[in-house]
């Protein structure tokens, strides 16, 4: 099951779109979600009641909306919709652990207010038990290539995996970037070939994906980004280090979540 969330912002309806055509190709049902404080959810008498129904029904809309989006993308896919009565951090969070992805909006209004990185974007994708896909904006037409912000370090295998994943199920080509500030560290967090090695291993076990490497020296954020503005899809990890030190949830990722042209997902390391 892929889960999106959603609260009436445009950011939130490309989340859906874009979960839609995921759900499509992994040929998974679609959950679509919309947080509101529990008293809200609740509240059927007294001083709020009135308050309470208007975001009740506030919510039914932006859940029809949502819905109708979904259809429209991918008409076969199952989708359900369904109220998270909480913070929409915490709500999407626990709704997550039955969830293979959870994606979301960039940024939003009402229920998600202050989405942008320092809130509900950046603490799931910081917090969440599965992957994270955060739509910020939607390339105008698909380019075929996904990329990988890849390192030394083992969480880049997991990177790499659900890289590739998505390539061969968007007849996309892979492209794994290594950004570098120097050639080599000297203390072995960066040694020369490990990226070499993982993805020449990638290759022999899916010869039917088109991978290519690219090392470029350079500032994380900068190289990340600009090889992201031709591809429809940035993934990276939860974490790293090497050249990438902390790469999410750190500076990089934090520049990433505000700045990147394309859709970014962010692996965790482990599941």
């Amino acid at each position: 099951m892929i889960l999106v969330g959603v609260d009436g912002s445009r950011a939130g309806i490309e989340a859906v779109g874009w979960a839609a055509h995921e759900a499509a190709v992994r040929e998974v049902p679609l959950t679509v979600a919309h947080a509101m404080p529990r008293w809200a959810y609740e509240t059927e008498i007294g001083r709020y009641a009135e308050v309470a129904a208007w975001m009740r029904e506030g919510g039914r809309t932006v859940l029809a909306v949502a819905e109708e989006r979904a259809r429209r993308e991918q008409p076969k896919i199952s989708v359900t919709t369904t109220f998270l009565p909480d913070d929409p951090r915490s709500a999407l969070i626990g709704a997550a652990r039955d969830a293979e992805l959870l994606v979301v909006g960039s940024h939003g209004i009402g229920g998600f207010r202050g989405m942008l990185v320092g809130s509900v974007a950046y603490g799931v994708a910081g917090h969440a038990p599965c992957d994270v896909v955060v739509v910020r904006e939607l390339p105008s037409s698909p380019r075929g290539e996904i990329v990988a912000g890849v390192d030394a370090s083992p969480a880049s295998g997991r990177v790499l995996e659900f890289a590739v994943a998505e390539a061969r199920l968007r007849g996309s080509r892979l492209r794994a970037v290594h950004a570098v500030a120097v050639r080599w560290d000297p203390a072995g967090l960066d040694e020369p070939g490990a990226v070499e090695d993982t993805l020449e291993a990638l290759a022999e076990r899916h010869p039917d994906v088109d991978i290519v490497e690219e090392e470029v020296h350079g500032h994380p954020v900068e190289v990340l980004r600009q090889a992201a503005s031709v591809a429809d899809l940035l993934v990276v990890g939860s974490h790293g280090h090497g050249t990438v030190t902390g790469m999410l949830l750190g500076s990089v990722s934090q520049e990433l979540l505000h700045h990147v042209p394309c859709p970014l997902a962010v692996v965790r390391s482990e599941r």
